[in-house]
């Protein structure tokens, strides 16, 4: 390290949302600097932050996030408190993640990734197979009603928005007879008794960077660059610039339904990717491997590809 390490008198500030799930991953990443500089709790300060879109979510809690801005609502405050310089690093689950960053902030520092895969969580039946015809079942992803849809379209697939807590409420409260979270949140949390099952990609591809955690920071800061250096990781940084990148090149949103996952065997790269209509009546799919330095370039293409086959008007209902 060529720059000053934080102090208890000058503590790291980390930035994160409020929720169970978020300081959990801010916690794993204080964890992970102590452990890489011995150094003290009291070198870093946790700094809850309370978005726009936290705000919002609360007030239209039965709407779609589509309706109310999207996935930059829950990063704006955030960012912006990076870059007055009244946070040092920003925490975030990088499935929520829009795929650009603001002028003068850098995402390049990822935590090993979890679990990618969904689960399906009901006290009810054991498996979506067994759930009854025309069954309530509740989630906000675009991406999982398209795809629960494409197989089973006699569900109904009502809004079910707000952190883990507030979901496995609302089943509780019978709102609906199942539910999918993701099993990475469900691991960080400690709650993976409520998963039900956990469901294959073959069988439901997960979000692009589900399971992963990415820290963001100013580009000019230096000595917080070098600190983030000592713990990424770089097998979840080449999956990610793959399926980051067939992202991007699809212009990806909440608002439309999108899956993709990037695996590492050696040297190659497999790529699996699948954009859907909102209600699930077709789905087009690629997969491809390449070398992993060809990642990002193999996400782009596949992307091209897939925007070309389903021509104009694919993701409106």
């Amino acid at each position: 390290m060529t720059n000053t390490l934080p102090t208890p008198a000058s503590p790291l500030k980390i930035g994160t949302r409020g929720s169970p799930l978020a300081l959990a991953q801010a916690y794993e990443t204080r964890a992970r600097l102590m452990a890489a500089f011995d150094l003290p709790e009291e070198a870093f300060e946790i700094v809850v932050i309370k978005t726009t879109g936290d705000n919002m979510a609360m007030i239209n809690a039965d709407r779609p996030l589509k309706e109310i801005g999207g996935k930059g609502l829950f990063t704006k405050e955030i960012e912006e408190a990076m870059l007055s310089g009244d946070i040092d690093i920003a925490v975030h689950s990088m499935k929520d993640m829009p795929v650009e960053q603001p002028g003068g902030l850098v995402l390049d520092c990822y935590l090993p990734r979890e679990d990618v895969r969904d689960a399906f969580v009901s006290p009810h039946v054991g498996a979506l197979a067994d759930l009854p015809q025309g069954a309530v079942v509740g989630t906000s992803s675009l991406r999982r009603r398209a795809q629960l849809l494409a197989r089973r379209p006699d569900l109904n697939v009502v809004e079910f928005r707000g952190n883990v807590q507030t979901r496995l409420k609302k089943l509780e409260d019978g709102v609906a007879v199942a539910t999918f979270l993701a099993m990475a949140g469900l691991t960080r949390l400690g709650r993976t008794e409520v998963v039900t099952a956990a469901i294959e990609p073959e069988d439901m591809l997960p979000a692009v960077a589900q399971g992963a955690i990415g820290i963001e920071r100013r580009g000019d800061d230096t000595r917080v660059a070098e600190m983030l250096q000592a713990i990424h990781h770089i097998p979840t940084g080449q999956r990610l610039a793959a399926e980051r990148a067939f992202l991007a090149a699809l212009d990806g949103s909440c608002q439309t339904p999108i899956g993709g996952l990037a695996e590492l065997d050696g040297d190659t790269l497999r790529l699996r990717g699948e954009i859907l209509r909102p209600d699930g009546s077709e789905v087009l799919r690629d997969d491809v491997t390449c070398a992993i330095a060809d990642g990002a370039e193999a996400g782009r293409q596949m992307a091209l590809g897939l925007r070309a086959q389903a021509g104009e008007g694919f993701f409106t209902l």
